[in-house]
């Protein structure tokens, strides 16, 4: 090797070795693809050298700064008008370049898992609008799962900006995808999403330290947590415990107790299994609720249309785990009971004829079975093959219930440090916000503690009373056949409540829930909603009917109760209805009934003959309010409420 080459592999050598020990660090979120929130005051930071001189050049433009003694460092550009894309370049003792970037409406999306849901699990209702999904001017950016207890972080530990393609959007928020489009077509103006959401997460993980002391009980569990000895042991302890249950259940497991023959295989004689109709629970057979693993298996007639081809196998959403096999080879499986088990036959596997399907169903404790109202048949092309009705099963170990693990990551405080604080210098537009079911047994608590989050958000960005922007509960569980106590409804009021906080809306959703499902898949309208809100509420439009009717005042003449309303829009009607649904009403002796309601121009009139002189009236105060009908016009639903009357209201 010559003087020359060896020379320059040396210079290469130390160019690569100050590459790799520069300081100059910028966020995750200010990276390609970015966009910026327009018309308003913008923060570039990042880390350097303790120090080191930090310029950024930027539509023509320069601003410089020093690294403090930490290396932190910040600059502050002036408010710039929608458009782009731009690039940005960086420099201390090397330069960065943030390319393709966009100025516009930049909405962090934030909740638990009906937020989280993705366009890949609302697919199959939105094929064509993913197949259509190609705009550069909607980005998005998704927020890794991170929870700390003790402090707030600084950055991400990963993500990037997205633009809208159709492979991209599959893993877009559905709501916040939905949210952007709608906005998009009405203003044209570019919209980011920083979608920062976790399933199952309850409201106080979300909140600061300092906002959950008003808090005593989520409060005193934030500071419990500050413990990494005591998260591990807990982990430890969930672990080896679920551990040792998998493994005496596989151990006592009979369909698989006999390697040679276990029972997915093909050809076994399941004569003397028992039968049951799927879907359905097995805790409503002569089985009775017992936990542990069951199998099932049924023979399919396959005409030759489908014999060797590709097809998708529906087996609806099952509790809670499963492993499925077909003609004795592995077909899928899945680890939970939310998700819809969609499952791909691959070509060759289906034969003509008879053909056998098996599924084994674990269940950890409640009641393990098929949930009802869902899908369940093989499907190609136009053609299926429907999978409901009868079916052997056969009990192949029982077990006790095996404890539920403790959850950490969803501890106060903990989402709010790891996922919320790294945020906070990026300027955002406002907030969309789908969370709630989590904390649906302490309706009273949430009440306070939603408001605080509100606040705390706003302080903590330090832009004012940005626009926050919530979805109410959808309808979800059984519909019940008399008026009743809800959790569900008394968590929907608290939402109500919340409108007393400056600049919020609310998307109701009391219609296009599903009642077996936690997770409704119609997502478009929940975004549709959400971004009628923000019409309103973030882009100042006074002319939108942004809202469905929302209880205002009641009063009582004779034995009927005469309710007023706002955002009546044009006016009050029962969506297509004969006649007016789901009102109660009821006494001083607290006694429920359900009522008769009429509308009578723009107030409702509300009345029972069980009830002489009415003291309170509820609409849509269920789990699952089965015909709840009040709309505007413009068809946006009322909210859920309960009214009380006084002699001095």
């Amino acid at each position: 090797m010559n003087k020359l080459v060896k020379y320059s592999l040396l210079i290469a050598a130390l160019l690569l070795s100050l590459n790799v020990y520069s300081q100059l660090r910028l966020p995750r979120l200010v990276s390609d693809g970015m966009v910026l929130q327009r018309d308003t005051d913008l923060k570039i930071w990042g880390w350097a050298t303790p120090g080191d001189e930090v310029s950024i050049e930027f539509k023509g433009k320069s601003w410089k700064t020093t690294a403090g003694e930490e290396g932190r460092w910040e600059v502050n550009l002036p408010p710039m008008e929608a458009g782009g894309p731009y690039e940005m370049d960086v420099q201390a003792d090397k330069q960065l370049t943030v390319k393709n970037i966009l100025i516009g409406d930049v909405w962090l999306a934030s909740g638990q898992s009906n937020m989280e849901l993705t366009m890949e699990r609302a697919s199959p209702i939105y094929q064509e609008v993913i197949a259509q999904a190609e705009n550069p001017d909607i980005r998005y950016f998704d927020v890794p799962d991170r929870y700390d207890f003790n402090q707030p972080q600084e950055d991400l530990e990963g993500g990037s900006w997205k633009a809208a393609t159709p492979e991209n959007v599959l893993n877009f928020s559905a709501v916040a995808y939905f949210f952007a489009k709608e906005l998009y077509e009405k203003y044209e103006v570019p919209v980011g999403i920083i979608n920062a959401s976790l399933g199952g997460s309850p409201v106080e993980a979300w909140i600061s330290e300092e906002a959950l002391k008003e808090f005593p009980v989520p409060y005193a569990e934030a500071q419990r947590f500050k413990d990494s000895t005591l998260i591990r042991e807990i982990q430890e302890k969930d672990k080896a415990r679920g551990n040792a249950w998998y493994g005496t259940l596989r151990k006592k497991d009979q369909g698989y107790r006999n390697p040679e023959a276990p029972w997915y295989k093909p050809g076994l004689d399941d004569s003397r299994w028992a039968a049951m109709e799927i879907p359905g629970y097995w805790a409503d057979t002569e089985l009775g609720p017992v936990n542990g693993v069951v199998w099932f298996r049924k023979e399919i007639d396959v005409p030759a249309s489908l014999a060797g081809k590709p097809a998708g196998l529906l087996l609806g959403r099952i509790v809670d785990s499963d492993s499925v096999y077909l003609n004795g080879e592995f077909v899928g499986t899945t680890g939970y009971q939310y998700p819809p088990r969609r499952y791909e036959i691959p070509a060759g596997l289906l034969k003509e004829g008879k053909n056998t399907l098996v599924i084994r169903v674990i269940n950890e404790s409640g009641r393990g079975g098929f949930v009802e109202d869902k899908p369940y048949q093989i499907a190609a092309g136009g053609d299926t093959i429907d999978l409901k009705g009868a079916w052997k099963y056969r009990l192949g170990a029982a077990m006790g219930p095996l404890p539920g693990q403790t959850f950490i990551r969803w501890k106060p405080l903990g989402l709010y440090n790891g996922m919320i604080a790294p945020l906070l210098k990026y300027p955002i537009k406002g907030v969309i916000w789908y969370q709630g079911e989590s904390n649906t047994n302490d309706a009273a608590e949430y009440d306070g503690m939603f408001s605080a989050l509100i606040s705390n958000w706003r302080q903590k960005w330090g832009q004012g009373d940005f626009p926050f922007l919530y979805v109410q509960l959808a309808n979800f569980m059984e519909a019940a056949e008399q008026p009743s106590e809800s959790n569900w409804a008394e968590l929907r009021d608290a939402q109500l409540k919340t409108l007393s906080v400056p600049n919020t809306a609310m998307a109701v959703t009391i219609d296009i829930g599903e009642w077996n499902d936690i997770h409704p898949l119609n997502k478009e309208d929940v975004g549709k909603r959400l971004a009628l809100a923000a019409q309103k509420v973030a882009y100042g439009d006074e002319s939108v009917v942004f809202s469905g009717p929302v209880f205002k005042s009641m009063e009582v003449k004779g034995n009927k109760a005469v309710l007023s309303f706002k955002n009546v829009g044009g006016g009050l009607t029962t969506n297509g209805e004969e006649e007016l649904k789901a009102f109660a009403i009821a006494g001083a002796d607290g006694n429920w009934f359900w009522a008769k309601a009429k509308i009578k121009g723009n107030k409702v009139v509300v009345w029972s003959d069980k009830v002489a002189k009415p003291v309170a009236v509820r609409y849509a105060w269920a789990d699952n309010p089965e015909g709840a009908n009040l709309y505007n016009k413009e068809g946006l639903p009322a909210s859920p409420f309960q009214a009380t009357y006084t002699d001095h209201q």
